[in-house]
């Protein structure tokens, strides 16, 4: 399986919140929904779209599947929800208990365990393993050089500040730019793949 990640992404590397006010305020981050003026129906749609035909299983972290699993159950009957609700979850966290994993066919990954877990499913055989939001765990697997792809919605808006996928350890990592689009919006889907890596 490939680690594939998704996000909605401001031109200063910001990740925090793209869909919503309340969805993640940590920090005194005030601009929750950012995303929407820059969403495209068919460039952005289409890439989302597309990156969920190829996905065998979805990867979360525990704020993230929270906020999926609270609004994508309801959207049943549409086809885009529908898979997304059929498909196998993973959500990685110490605190969630079983009862609170209520989002149709979720697994739990302890958080001493998500690299390896990641490295297990990648040596299986499979669909892609996508990733949307969870900025904490993109850049942990980011760091582990465990992410294969990222497609990185670029929004061309500056936000100040926020929280970001990428690891601030000074390490040196070179990606290869495989395709782009560009939206009516402005927005671009940016697919990257590790330098060097087949």
């Amino acid at each position: 399986m490939r680690v594939v990640v998704t996000e909605f992404i401001s031109l200063d590397g910001v990740v925090q919140a793209p869909g919503g006010p309340e969805e993640d305020t940590d920090g005194g981050f005030s601009h929750g929904g950012w995303s929407h003026p820059f969403f495209d129906p068919e460039v952005v749609g289409g890439a989302f779209a597309a990156g969920l035909e190829q996905a065998e299983a979805l990867l979360y972290g525990r704020r993230t599947y929270l906020t999926m699993a609270a609004a994508w159950p309801e959207r049943a009957g549409d086809p885009f929800a529908d898979r997304l609700n059929s498909m196998k979850k993973y959500v990685v966290t110490d605190t969630l208990g079983e009862s609170e994993l209520s989002w149709e066919n979720t697994a739990r990954i302890p958080g001493a365990r998500a690299l390896d877990t990641v490295r297990e499913l990648r040596a299986a055989e499979g669909g892609d393993l996508a990733m949307m939001g969870s900025p904490t765990l993109v850049r942990a697997l980011i760091s582990a050089e465990l992410v294969d792809e990222l497609r990185l919605v670029v929004m061309p808006v500056l936000l100040g500040g926020g929280k970001s996928v990428f690891p601030a350890d000074g390490g040196l990592r070179s990606w290869e730019l495989v395709s782009s689009a560009t939206a009516k919006t402005g927005a671009q889907v940016n697919v990257y793949r590790p330098a060097g890596r087949s």
